[in-house]
């Protein structure tokens, strides 16, 4: 058995959103390319036999031992501790997708391989839900302490600006459909990160 885990960043910028596990692959930038290389040696063990299959990813968010920079625990850290979070381009859109959903869909995937299925294309765990890195900011700062305030910046040009998925085909395949809202773990993750840092001085966090 063989699973690859991929990324929203092999479709590049989509002309079609939500964009469905068909949409051309087209990266802008080297994370984005060695995906599709992955997931061209999936598609190569496939037809040697072996029950194998990509998942596509976006934005996954849930822990607080994420990477620090990345958006969401960047922006859940700063509103725990009471800092200013920088969004770099206001309007940018991306699909939230929580830990927990994305878990539950791998033990699906799991279940499904080991029974002898091997799904002939990538599947997306997605929320499929568009949210700005605005309103993912001013969630945050409603969720935090008093005194997070939001400085607007320009974006980073190594950035795809608008980005979400559909989640039809791992409904179909495997039952599966996002449970979590953003809302909700977002709080969550907030508060973590509130438990975690007790204490600490607010300082900016920059996404």
């Amino acid at each position: 058995l063989l699973g690859f885990s991929s990324s929203r960043e092999v479709y590049g910028q989509p002309e079609l959103l939500p964009a469905t596990e068909d949409a051309p692959l087209r990266p802008v930038n080297v994370y984005g390319r060695s995906k599709v290389e992955g997931e061209l040696l999936v598609a190569a063990a496939q037809r040697a036999g072996l029950r194998a299959c990509t998942i596509r990813l976006s934005n996954v968010f849930g822990s607080t031992s994420d990477h620090a920079d990345r958006v969401v625990p960047a922006f859940a850290r700063a509103a725990a501790l009471g800092a200013e979070l920088r969004v770099d381009g206001l309007g940018h859109t991306f699909d939230f997708t929580h830990i927990d959903d994305v878990t539950r869909g791998i033990v699906a995937l799991i279940g499904l391989l080991a029974a002898g299925g091997s799904p002939p294309a990538p599947i997306h765990f997605v929320s499929g839900r568009p949210t700005t890195l605005e309103e993912l900011a001013n969630l945050a700062v409603g969720l935090g302490q008093a005194g997070s305030s939001i400085r607007p910046a320009a974006p980073r040009n190594f950035d795809v600006a608008r980005f979400f998925g559909d989640p039809s085909r791992a409904k179909a395949l495997l039952g599966w459909r996002p449970l979590v809202r953003l809302e909700d773990g977002l709080a969550r993750l907030v508060q973590g990160f509130r438990d975690a840092h007790r204490g600490a001085e607010p300082q900016e966090v920059v996404r």
